[in-house]
């Protein structure tokens, strides 16, 4: 990441001393937010004052032309030139340019109020790792009129910080609050990739699933003080925040779903290749039966999926080791995966044959469609989830073979 510092003014000297290490650094990432940025630096000053704390100022300029960075320096901040765009790409180069050990991050937009953030020092000083602002009023927080669309405060926020809780077992009850703060040492710890709006969303996974310490407090809302509309483009930004807590959840995404039309499909099968099933004036037989199969099967792979992506995504360093995954790949080795593909394989054999032998008694002539579906359906599904057993058995091995320059997944 490219970050060009700026020299510091006089005014940055109010806020800093070299006498003592700093405490806290405000990051505000900043793309054209001239009409707003002075306002923000202000109530920062303020907030450091009040919060009796050591601070510093950065704005992390992404870009703008509308004297923003003049206008920032003249008011005392310390500006860093971050070129990679996006919303992550500004937030992290600026967090990277800190000097604090505390962190402070939040729009220029003057939505939030830096001059109330004695409440997230409070946290820190408790030894908290990441401390999420609560504009919800579940959580204590005020969202003033006008300063949320509808759909965002409604639809948007509560549904993905909702998602995001049962996902990821996450704390914080507004997930996606964009003033935050967290440790330097969180910040490394959490390892953060993104450039950008899916920045805010993978810092609460990750502190999550890393077992941080995290906190909320409440804040107010404030309507955005700029002319011009904002950045974020609800459901574009939604969706991509959406997508991105799904991949970083294979149990969600592949697991449960998977796991269901296995089940679901594999029990009304069982059923339905026996007799039809009668509900009301409602007879489910034949094409129920072919569904019930096709569900087994997108099932299975569903679940190899999961399996998949999350060893690929523990070897890649993307999600931290899980005991539970270890215990069971010490049960479930490549060799029980085979024998048991194979099982399954002899049973589907075993149901065609009985089938074809079933047609030579009729001398290969034609007989009964459906009693002949209820005998090649149930067989053709389970040699298809014998092959898939088998080859992704095979496939989650390779996952785990050494390399030349790195170690395998400890899975």
């Amino acid at each position: 990441m490219s970050l060009e510092p700026k020299s510091e003014s006089p005014a940055s000297q109010l806020v800093e001393s070299p006498a003592a290490p700093l405490e806290l650094t405000i990051v505000m990432p900043c793309l054209n937010e001239a009409e707003t940025l002075a306002a923000c630096i202000q109530k920062a000053r303020l907030g450091l004052e009040r919060a009796g704390v050591r601070g510093e100022i950065l704005v992390a300029d992404n870009g703008s032309t509308d004297g923003s960075v003049a206008l920032a320096e003249k008011l005392g901040a310390r500006v860093v030139h971050v070129k990679e765009k996006g919303y992550g790409s500004a937030l992290r180069g600026g967090i990277e340019a800190a000097r604090g050990k505390w962190i402070i991050m939040g729009d220029a937009d003057d939505s939030y109020d830096f001059s109330r953030i004695e409440g997230f020092v409070q946290k820190f000083r408790e030894q908290y790792d990441l401390v999420m602002g609560c504009r919800l009023p579940s959580g204590g927080g005020t969202i003033q009129p006008g300063a949320m669309p509808w759909k965002n405060r409604w639809l948007g926020n509560p549904v993905l910080s909702l998602i995001g809780r049962v996902f990821f077992k996450c704390p914080a009850r507004d997930f996606h609050c964009g003033l935050r703060g967290f440790t330097r040492e969180a910040y490394h710890k959490m390892e953060l990739k993104t450039t950008g709006m899916e920045f805010a969303s993978e810092m609460v996974i990750k502190a999550t699933l890393k077992s941080l310490r995290i906190a909320e407090v409440p804040i107010t809302l404030h309507p955005d003080g700029r002319s011009r509309p904002p950045h974020l483009k609800p459901w574009r930004d939604g969706w991509r925040h959406l997508r991105f807590m799904l991949i970083y959840s294979p149990r969600w995404l592949f697991l449960v779903p998977g796991l269901v039309l296995s089940v679901l499909g594999g029990g009304v099968g069982a059923v339905l290749a026996l007799m039809p099933i009668h509900l009301g004036r409602i007879e489910l037989s034949i094409g129920t039966l072919a569904v019930a199969g096709a569900s087994v099967v997108i099932g299975v792979q569903l679940v190899a999926f999961a399996f998949f992506s999350k060893v690929f995504a523990i070897g890649e360093g993307l999600l931290p080791q899980d005991p539970k995954l270890s215990r069971m790949f010490k049960a479930f080795t490549l060799e029980k995966g085979i024998c048991l593909g194979l099982v399954i394989l002899a049973a589907g054999l075993g149901l065609l044959l009985h089938a074809v032998w079933i047609w030579k008694q009729a001398g290969y002539g034609e007989l009964s469609y459906g009693e002949n579906m209820r005998r090649l359906i149930p067989a053709v599904t389970l040699i298809m989830v014998a092959v898939q057993i088998c080859f992704s058995s095979f496939f989650l091995s390779v996952l785990g073979l050494k390399t030349d320059t790195r170690q395998p997944p400890k899975i």
